[in-house]
This record gives structure tokens, C-alpha cells and sequence, in this order.
């Protein structure tokens, strides 16, 4: 049976937002509206930065112009931190749209921003929409996928996962966000404003606790600079550890710097029985995200009304 057709808005159009849309218009969705706070884009075709979009459609600067278009679900594609993107998030639930988004905190936003969650929940409720974040890390490599190596476990002991990427073959604004060709200091200070560094080890450590049922008592995140041989920052090397009664149960253990050794993603579940696992090379994070957010759509409109994490949807993606 194949999957239902709906009519989306993308929300957001930088490299991520763009690649969403392109692979959700081939896929046979149909692209009703589009919005872009930059400049430069309002006003543009969406077929200048969307290979197959409707020639009739422009980019708008402000959603509120799209509210009643008839969307099924929007597409959402902005910033990393929930208190960011809440202010175009809860206008778009308001008007009754699901909206299915990129945001790294809000793959579980319950756990830093509980009220807001509580408060997104209910309007998402009240108006029979849906709200979810995904994306490859968080909401799936770090978080979901170890949850589900760990269903045939009759025990869940700890669950360790590493990730390496390699900064060589990726885009440049993640090289940016990893510290590339900063000196130490300047690297350590992006870290403390938070400019520097991976958003949803955190979200990820906490996902996996919800669905084994386990209560966090502590999570410590490291972030240390990759250095050459000259001292100039190539990556970084960020981990988290949490705890559940003054045991570590869960470490997330991610590396990205240009010329990484052995790009993968490795995960082991120790218990009874144990489980590992390795994907060599790693999932590639811009095309397994457009593929988790696209993928998500007939997932997410199936779903009862609320806000949901990725473990939530059901796991068939193609499922009318």
C-alpha cells in the first residue's frame, strides 16, 4: 500500500530545509508553501532552491501568510534550541498543523524545558495536531536505534554509543559549529556561550532512559577541541555520561574533526543478551535527516495528537 500524498510547508531552507523538500517533492508530497526569514530568499521561486518545486510558489517571510493554505504538515527546518523556534512553532500548532521538525532539543524537550513542553503538549492536543523532532542525531543513530537493539534483551545493563564523523565530507556550517580553524581559546570560549559544539547528547541520553524506563539522576557533557600538530582546532571530541543511582548507564561518545580515523557509528547494549553493532562510515547526518524528517510524515499524521519523540511513531515508514 503506498503512501498517502500530503500537502506540506517547508519551514526553513538553509542546506537541511532544502534537502527535506527536494526529497519530499520526490517523493510525490506536494509543496504548498514555503517560508525563509533571510532576506535574500523572500520573494525568491521555491524551485530556485528546491529541485521540483511548484514554479508558482514563493517564498514567504512570514508563516502567518500560510496558515490557511491547506497543509497537512509543516516541515520544519530553523534552529537547534527549542526556545528559538517555540515562537514559529506554536502558531503553526495553533492553527491546527502537525508540524514535524528538525530542532535538536525538541527530540525530548521534557526534560530541560518541562513547562514548555507541558504547554506545547496540551495546545497540540487541544488542536489535534502533532509536534516531533528527528533528524539522524538526535532521533535516531544516538538514541533510537540502541533503543531498538536493546528490544530482544530480556536485561538492559548500559548502553554505550560512538559516533565519528568525518568533517572532510561535510558541510561547511558543521565544520563552523565543530570549531574548524580556531585556536583553543577561542574554541573554549564558543563552547562556553554555546555556540560551539553538538546539541542533543542530552535529548539523546534521555530519550533512551524514557523508553528502558530508567531515572536520570546526573548527566556530565565534556566538550575538548581536536587538535593538529600546529595547535588549530579540527573538530571536537564531545561526551556524555549519565547515571542512574550513581551508575553510569548510558555514554554518548561522539568525535568530529577533519580526517577522522575509521568514520562509524558503533553501538553496544550490554545485558542479557549483549548486542553490538557498527555501521561502518557512519550515517551521512544531511541525507539520513532529510530521509527521518520525510519518512516521519505518514509516521507522524497516524499518530495520536500531542507533543511525541521519535520513539513514539510507529517504525514503518512507508505505511499508508
Amino acid at each position: 500500500m503506498g503512501v498517502r500524498r500530503v500537502r506540506f510547508i517547508q519551514y526553513g531552507l538553509g542546506p537541511i530545509g532544502a534537502g527535506i523538500a527536494e526529497l519530499a517533492v520526490a517523493r510525490g508530497h506536494v509543496l504548498i508553501g514555503a517560508v525563509d526569514i533571510d532576506p535574500a530568499k523572500v520573494g525568491r521561486p521555491a524551485s530556485a532552491l528546491v529541485p521540483g518545486a511548484p514554479a508558482d510558489i514563493r517564498v514567504a517571510g512570514d508563516a502567518a501568510d500560510l496558515l490557511a493554505a491547506g497543509a497537512d504538515v509543516v516541515l520544519h527546518s530553523t534552529r537547534s534550541r527549542l526556545p528559538e523556534v517555540l515562537p514559529q512553532i506554536l502558531p503553526l500548532v495553533d492553527a491546527g498543523l502537525s508540524v514535524i521538525s528538525t530542532c535538536e532539543e525538541l527530540a525530548f524537550p521534557w526534560r530541560r524545558y518541562p513547562r514548555e513542553s507541558a504547554e506545547l503538549d496540551a495546545l497540540a492536543r487541544s488542536r489535534g495536531a502533532v509536534v516531533v523532532g528527528t533528524g539522524v542525531n538526535p532521533g535516531f543513530v544516538m538514541d533510537v536505534l540502541p533503543v531498538v537493539l536493546a528490544l530482544p534483551c530480556r536485561e538492559v545493563r548500559s548502553v554505550t554509543v560512538e559516533r565519528v564523523v568525518d568533517l572532510d565530507v561535510r558541510r561547511e556550517p558543521l565544520r563552523r559549529k565543530a570549531g574548524v580553524g580556531l585556536t583553543p581559546g577561542e574554541f573554549r570560549r564558543g563552547v562556553a556561550e554555546g555556540r560551539l559544539g553538538h546539541v542533543g547528547l542530552a535529548e539523546s541520553a534521555s530519550l533512551i532512559a524514557d523508553a528502558l524506563g530508567w531515572a536520570l539522576d546526573a548527566l556530565d557533557e565534556s566538550v575538548e577541541p581536536v587538535l593538529d600538530p600546529e595547535g588549530i582546532v579540527q573538530g571536537l571530541h564531545q561526551v556524555l555520561r549519565a547515571t542512574v543511582a550513581g551508575r553510569e548507564l548510558i555514554t554518548l561518545d561522539l568525535l568530529m574533526a577533519r580526517s577522522a580515523p575509521r568514520p562509524r557509528d558503533a553501538i553496544r547494549i550490554h545485558g542479557e543478551p549483549s548486542t553490538s553493532v557498527e555501521i561502518p562510515g557512519g550515517l551521512h547526518g544531511d541525507a539520513a535527516t532529510s530521509a527521518l524528517v520525510v519518512n516521519a510524515i505518514p509516521r507522524a499524521l497516524s499518530a495520536p495528537s500531542g507533543l511525541l519523540v521519535p520513539t513514539h511513531l510507529p517504525p514503518a515508514p512507508f505505511r499508508r
